[in-house]
């Protein structure tokens, strides 16, 4: 299967579009799942009939994460190009469950849309028969990889990006005990874990980073546990990569914080810039987020089906080079020190000098 990268066409998305927020609406469809949009914010007087949808997995599409940050994607390829928010233009279906995947595939084929997204490697099964069955329509797989000409395959460089703020979490660290949650363990998850604790090992061999998994993706409570331990054994840095697992976390640390607004406990977030998730009165406790721009590669694969240049069968990679993976605007709990070391690994790493480890063997 050929790997290609499109970081120009990465670029011009990242330069022309801003984000839009997202939030779900009280419709359904007409399956036992959830789908719903909001209002999209004015596009192009240009318009088109090009339909694209999005099926989420079950972390939802207001996560804050993830899912979310596919969501903003697609709603801002649809404000771009004059589509309607709806079955006629640009909407998602959102899986309460696993068994819902499959069948919010089937209802996104039956109401014609020209270009699936399934937003996550959990999806990978269903996308996969349903893309063979349906060969006239265009699938593209979030997270994984996934067979079929009518299939394009989205994978990130997570490692690249968790490395950067392992370096973050490894030089503002003042007990050198560092955490990760990982929502499901996968190799997926082990890339984001591997990254952190080589860029952690880079700036300070001397800390220590517990990794656990939660096993869910949507388990906030779940989430909020295991903080709790890793915050009470000392811990004072924790970097997620959960999904709606994760918001426990923040949980966890804005009730320490709130507690004791003296203590250093800190977060780091994944995906988006979880910058607001860490608002605690004053104070913040997010560090920093690794930007996963999910929602730029949404709106690059879904210009280039609209322009009939879907790139059916291909992997497609984003990563720090390509701009798709960052480190979050926000930086006001990073000194310049810090800020400064990050960008000198960073362009190590463009440049080739360092590979950044993606498993944790």
């Amino acid at each position: 299967m050929k790997k290609r990268k499109y970081g120009v066409a990465l670029s011009m998305i990242l330069a022309a579009g801003t984000v839009l927020a997202a939030c779900g609406s009280d419709e359904e469809a007409d399956t036992g799942s959830d789908e719903g949009s909001t209002g999209g914010g004015e596009g192009t007087e240009e318009t088109s009939d090009f339909k694209v949808a999005m099926v989420t997995d079950t972390g939802g599409v207001d996560d804050k994460s993830f899912n979310q940050s596919a969501w903003e994607g697609l709603q801002q390829f649809g404000a771009d190009n004059g589509l309607e928010e709806g079955t006629d233009g640009y909407t998602y279906f959102q899986s309460n469950n696993d068994a819902d995947y499959v069948t919010n595939m089937n209802t996104a084929v039956r109401n014609d849309f020209d270009l699936v997204f399934g937003i996550g490697f959990l999806l990978n099964q269903a996308i996969t028969d349903v893309a063979s069955q349906n060969p006239d329509t265009n699938f593209a797989l979030v997270d994984d990889v996934s067979e079929g000409d009518n299939v394009a395959s989205i994978t990130f460089k997570e490692h690249e990006g968790s490395f950067l703020v392992g370096v973050a979490a490894g030089m503002a660290t003042e007990s050198d005990q560092i955490g990760f949650v990982g929502g499901v363990e996968s190799d997926l998850i082990n890339k984001f874990a591997a990254g952190f604790q080589a860029g952690v090992e880079a700036v300070n061999p001397d800390a220590d980073v517990q990794i656990e998994f939660a096993g869910d993706f949507n388990d906030a409570a779940g989430g909020q546990q295991i903080a709790a331990s890793m915050y009470g054994s000392g811990i004072d840095v924790i970097y997620h990569a959960a999904g709606g697992t994760g918001n426990g976390v923040f949980t966890e640390a804005k009730n320490l914080k709130q507690q004791d607004p003296d203590r250093q406990v800190w977060v780091i977030g994944v995906d988006r810039d979880q910058w607001e998730e860490g608002q605690v009165g004053d104070d913040n406790v997010t560090l920093t987020s690794m930007v996963k721009r999910v929602d730029v590669a949404v709106q690059d694969i879904s210009t280039r089906a609209m322009e009939g240049d879907f790139p059916g069968g291909e992997v497609i990679e984003y990563g720090i080079q390509e701009e798709g993976i960052a480190i979050a605007e926000s930086q006001d709990n990073l000194s310049q020190e810090i800020l400064d070391e990050i960008a000198n690994y960073k362009q190590q790493i463009v440049d080739g000098e360092i590979e950044v480890p993606s498993t944790l063997e």
